[in-house]
């Protein structure tokens, strides 16, 4: 167990040391002295220098940005590909950059593919499989697509999860992690975006794209909420050829949705597709509350008669009553042109800071919204319209779930999606339907009887319960165990630099303590002598002058001389 643990940290520093080298090598410098880790960079810096870490330098820095985590490697390709739907903390030149991040890499062997697929289901591939095509449709970094054929003679795809992949994202993740508290703590500026959240929140999402159990009830959960609907197809799941690692679903053949050629020679009306995909995510997002996280083009497939097939279900958005009541109370103001509305939605939700100037909020939002108002619909983009609103929160730092800005993206997504398909593609056109439906039903005298119901019962259990829980705390007083526990928020920074503060002026007391001694030694001869002075005095005075010149070099390290 031990030598396990002692491998394991090996690999973990080599990919410390990977990584180190790999921003360096992009001209990343700066971040390493910032994280005060120059003296790795000056001991590498040579290596880099004569294999040319200079081919870069004409390339601005959102695209080293990009170049770099395209070779760090699948988990922060993934990292990137999250960090690009978050509008409110990564300026557009950059989110335009990380949404370039292909999750394309090489295939893994075609017989490790079947091992993984016998050990999962338990069965050889021949008795599960009538046929199994040895080269894969894609390859991405967590699993690759196989196509096969049931003993049914039913098309399937098989998406089989790459060998080493848990142990891979599981070290990563972890100095992602590192990482990110080395920067809340040597960079403090940027606690305000909450590195560390972000990572354990990209942590959590990434585990659950490893689970193709999830991805499939997923999938179930689409087919049901679309069973209805003809303009939309998504695939069946196979349960019983599907496990944790391994998932099957129904081969539906179609056109991929940015073959615009091969969409006309098929004779399929271009906008009728723009409309249904526009339409299903929209349902997705109003109607269902749970959408398709990533519809990029290559997700998407055509089938006859314009159907939209969407695929890869990996990243998942779910809108929360919470969230919903959000979204409708801000839908509800932007229509009512109600500022005050607005902001008092924000509060309401509690992503508001203290010391936030809420006027001068009201009045940006304002302003923002006019410029909308007073343009005809056609001239409006969706994209543009919601990065404006989100760079405004962002600046009065206002906080907003993270499915908010992962619904935004999705609804940029289709309309660049819509005006490749047809330029004249209208998405505020197609949108406000689906929002007057949304609007009127969440204020429908249904709708509001249903929340007053449910206030009056959580009115009923809170006044059934007080009774017994003031008797407890009276109960408390009375005997003296009643205990009030503080905890302080945003005071680790200080005490850190306190208990520093305190430790140097320690440091300096037995170093004067030192140098005092070592002086009433020689002025009183005592002890052995050295060169005519007393070796007890010059050992303490030698020594005092050490400890002196460590804590010099620790404090000019510090940068805080």
């Amino acid at each position: 167990m031990n030598l396990f643990r002692v491998r394991k940290t090996i690999r973990s520093l080599k990919r410390y040391r990977t990584i180190l080298h790999i921003l360096l090598k992009y001209g990343f410098e700066d971040v390493l002295a910032r994280l005060r880790l120059e003296s790795i960079a000056r001991k590498s810096r040579k290596l880099f220098l004569r294999h040319g870490s200079d081919a870069f330098s004409h390339k601005t820095r959102p695209e080293r940005v990009r170049l770099m985590i395209e070779e760090l490697g699948p988990t922060f390709i993934k990292f990137g590909q999250m960090l690009s739907t978050r509008f409110e903390i990564i300026p557009q030149d950059y989110i335009r950059e990380l949404s370039k991040l292909q999750d394309t890499v090489a295939p893994f062997p075609v017989e490790q593919a079947k091992a993984i697929v016998e050990k999962e289901i338990g069965r050889p591939v021949e008795s599960v499989f009538r046929a199994f095509d040895e080269h894969p449709l894609a390859a991405a970094s967590i699993a690759q697509v196989h196509r096969a054929t049931t003993l049914d003679g039913e098309q399937v795809v098989v998406k089989i999860q790459r060998p080493g992949i848990e142990s891979v994202i599981k070290r990563d993740t972890e100095i992602l992690l590192d990482l990110a508290r080395l920067t809340e703590r040597r960079m403090p500026e940027s606690r305000l975006y909450d590195p560390v959240v972000k990572v354990q929140e990209f942590t959590r999402w990434i585990r659950q794209e490893q689970d193709f159990l999830q991805e499939g009830r997923s999938v179930e959960r689409f087919r049901q909420n679309f069973e209805s609907d003809r303009t939309v197809y998504i695939p069946r799941v196979y349960w019983e050829l599907t496990t944790a690692r391994v998932l099957t679903l129904e081969y539906v053949e179609g056109i991929h949705i940015q073959d615009l050629e091969a969409i006309d020679r098929a004779g399929l009306n271009r906008k009728t597709i723009a409309l249904n995909g526009a339409r299903a995510v929209l349902k997705m997002v109003f109607e269902h509350g749970f959408f398709h996280g990533d519809p990029h083009p290559g997700n998407l497939l055509v089938t006859r008669r314009n159907v939209v097939v969407p695929l890869d279900f990996g990243l998942m958005g779910h809108l929360d009553e919470g969230t919903v009541d959000l979204l409708a109370g801000l839908a509800h103001g932007v229509l009512q042109k109600d500022m005050d509305r607005i902001a008092r939605t924000f509060l309401n939700m509690g992503m508001v800071d203290d010391n936030v100037d809420l006027r001068s909020f009201k009045a940006d939002m304002s302003d923002l919204l006019e410029r909308y108002y007073d343009s005809r619909y056609t001239q409006i983009s969706v994209e543009h319209l919601i990065n404006e609103i989100i760079g405004l929160v962002s600046m009065y730092r206002i906080r907003l779930p993270r499915n908010l800005y992962l619904m935004g993206k999705s609804l940029a997504v289709v309309e660049s999606v819509g005006l490749r398909l047809d330029p004249e593609f209208d998405m505020i056109a197609v949108a406000k339907p689906f929002l007057r439906k949304f609007m009127l039903k969440r204020f429908s005298a249904g709708s509001l009887l249903k929340d007053f119901s449910r206030r009056v019962d959580d009115y009923r259990d809170f006044f059934k319960t007080l009774p017994d829980t003031l008797k407890q705390i009276l109960h408390k007083v009375q005997k003296g165990d009643l205990n009030i526990n503080f905890q302080h928020r945003g005071l680790d920074h200080l005490i850190r630099e306190l208990d520093k503060s305190t430790n140097r002026i320690s440091f300096s007391l037995i170093i004067a303590a030192l140098i005092i001694a070592s002086s009433v030694i020689i002025q009183a001869n005592l002890g052995p002598r050295l060169f005519g002075i007393s070796a007890f005095g010059l050992v303490g005075f030698l020594l005092a002058a050490l400890l002196g010149l460590w804590l010099v070099v620790a404090i000019m390290r510090s940068g805080r001389l």
